[in-house]
């Protein structure tokens, strides 16, 4: 039962984390031209919206990092 649980949290983080990843801009371009390009920059260059993406991004990488440690943990009992 712990596996399947664990399994399922870690499958679907990891296509969030897929998700999330294919948002962020590149060398140009990215979520944030699609949603108004310069409106709400600050001088670090960076929009709310792309700071914002990168939290949820750092957020669902630790819980993937989490989750195959724990599945390594109880396959590997």
């Amino acid at each position: 039962m712990l596996k399947l649980l664990v399994g399922t949290i870690h499958v679907g983080d990891g296509l969030l984390l897929i998700f999330l990843v294919l948002l962020h801009s590149g060398k140009g371009g990215g979520l944030s031209d699609m949603f108004g390009g310069s409106i709400g920059q600050t001088a670090a260059g960076s929009t709310v919206v792309e700071r914002n993406l990168d939290r949820i991004t750092v957020v669902a990488a630790l819980i993937f990092a989490f989750t195959t440690i724990a599945f390594a943990l109880i396959l590997s009992t």
